[in-house]
């Protein structure tokens, strides 16, 4: 989704790190210290270890037993995730992308390939990972990725990411289009001067953000704002609801928001609206007699609004991001 001539632009080293830190896995406060790190990469032959290494500590020991579970691999070395391959994996990997890569393949083409081929070789038996996180999810296809790219960010526009703390804007990236991929990735820092002085309330000075990127890039085509802390903690939420809710509240802006978005959205502030109507319910005996007539309208909202990001992908983002990011 990247363009030949893309430009990366306005970032710092510190804006830049804040801006990976966001997508970086997670784990509770309680278990953060102590929690499992980096991934253990088995590679065997005939039934025995040839190789053992760990991503954070480097080569070990492949002396041991094998096979066992990958889950009880990692356990043994403290690692967050574990990949065993036979020998020669990687090798027959390269092979057959070469085999099917066309001249006119663009990244994105050449990405869902590899991604074609790696499951086709976990589906063979000679790659295994642990955990399975994306259990479930469909292969990206081509044509999903363009009708979603579409749906979300038109040729000529541009999204952007908005993340505040104690009033200031503490990172942003913005992605322009043109064409079929993104020719520009940019930071914060050639939109810091545009914006001026800033009250010190981000649910006014988000405005300000979006006026600077529309001068320096694109019209904004999405825009998604909100304190860093609470931004952090929506992606690990999986509470029913958790985004819509924030919406409605304004602990999250999307400004603007494509349709697809805004319908699935609207669904989900719905939610969070009849669980405040039960919970008024199960107070009042005479509100009690409304309930039955509000669950069918939420039902009927359903129906009419539907999912409407989960049906153009196949698959529900938000779901996915939360298992990539939850720990």
């Amino acid at each position: 989704m990247l363009t030949a001539d893309v430009r990366f632009e306005g970032w710092t080293t510190e804006t830049w790190g804040r801006f990976l830190d966001l997508w970086k896995p997670r784990a509770t406060p309680d278990r953060e210290a102590t929690r499992p790190r980096g991934g253990v990469i088995a590679i065997h032959e005939d039934g025995k270890l040839r190789k053992l290494l760990h991503t954070r500590t480097g080569r070990l020991d492949p002396r041991g037993a094998w096979p066992i579970p990958l889950a009880e691999l990692a356990e043994a070395h403290h690692a967050s995730w574990a990949l065993a391959a036979r020998a020669g994996a990687l090798e027959d990997v390269m092979e057959r992308f070469g085999a099917r890569l066309k001249r006119q393949d663009d990244i994105t083409s050449q990405a869902l390939l590899v991604v074609q081929i790696v499951r086709e070789m976990m589906h063979e038996g000679a790659v295994e990972r642990w955990p399975t996180r994306l259990q479930g999810v469909p292969p990206p296809t081509e044509p999903m990725v363009r009708r979603s790219l579409d749906a979300v960010c038109p040729d000529g526009h541009a999204m952007v990411l908005g993340l505040f703390r104690h009033g200031e804007l503490w990172t942003a990236g913005v992605a322009r289009r043109r064409g079929q991929g993104f020719d520009v990735l940019a930071g914060p820092e050639e939109l810091r001067p545009r914006m001026g002085v800033l009250s010190g309330d981000w649910r006014r000075d988000y405005r300000h953000l979006a006026r600077a990127v529309e001068e320096q890039y694109a019209p904004v085509a999405m825009g998604c704002f909100a304190e860093v802390d609470r931004f952090r903690e929506l992606q690990v939420d999986a509470r029913p609801g958790a985004w819509g809710r924030a919406s409605v509240v304004r602990d999250l802006i999307l400004s603007p928001i494509p349709i697809g978005v805004r319908l699935a959205l609207g669904a989900d502030g719905a939610r969070f609206a009849f669980e405040g109507f039960r919970t008024l319910v199960g107070k009042s005996d005479s509100f009690r007699r409304l309930e039955p007539l509000m669950m069918h309208a939420r039902k009927r909202i359903g129906e009419m609004v539907g999912d409407d990001v989960t049906q153009t992908l196949g698959f529900d983002p938000l779901a996915v991001l939360r298992a990539l990011l939850r720990r």
